[in-house]
């Protein structure tokens, strides 16, 4: 089976879900999930700077994460596993500004998102589940930031039900402490 390069759009603006370009036979198979080409035919301009893999257990949250200033746009795919990936608009001049959108991303299913500079990204992984982070801009640690994963102004449902309920997640000391939405806002007055 041959599947070639999909680019949806969503309902938040320039975030553009993604079926690679896929290939098996009795070997196994082969996938690429980023073309310089095929993307810019599309429209988009993504130019890779960093790439990162994140290896996390059955109930981890990560997120709500973004970069203050240099924001990154970012090219994510669950290689193995089974992630419940969520995307926050944090552009104040956007028309989906403060919206989120959450995307079951599969090693099965192969797809990928592309989340545009501007938006907080996070996800739960629903098995444990390793995921790629493909990057136009370099992580600068001054520059780190987020929003807790349960903030009631942006009111994700992250469906924890799915791993046990609100009890069995599993956070790091950065995240159980980022700041509420509304805090940003009073401080930043969101991303541009």
């Amino acid at each position: 089976m041959i599947q070639k390069f999909e680019f949806h759009e969503t309902k938040i603006t320039e975030l553009i879900e993604i079926t690679p370009f896929y290939s098996d036979d009795i070997r196994g198979c082969f996938i690429k999930d980023y073309s310089k080409d095929i993307f810019e035919a599309n429209g988009i301009i993504h130019n890779l700077s960093e790439v990162f893999y994140a290896i996390s257990h059955k109930g981890v949250i990560r997120g709500l994460h973004f970069q203050r200033e240099k924001q990154q746009a970012k090219l994510v795919r669950c290689i193995s596993g089974h992630i419940y990936d969520v995307v926050v608009d944090l552009r104040p001049k956007s028309l989906t500004f403060q919206k989120w959108l959450g995307f079951d991303l599969t090693g099965e299913n192969h797809k990928s998102i592309l989340i545009p500079g501007g938006c907080a990204h996070g996800y739960l992984t629903l098995q444990p589940s390793i995921v790629s982070y493909q990057c136009n801009e370099k992580f600068y640690s001054e520059f780190d930031d987020g929003i807790r994963w349960n903030d009631p102004d942006i009111g994700i449902d992250w469906g924890l039900e799915q791993v046990g309920g609100a009890e069995r997640i599993i956070l790091s000391e950065k995240d159980k402490n980022l700041q509420y939405f509304r805090e940003f806002m009073t401080q930043y007055g969101g991303l541009e």
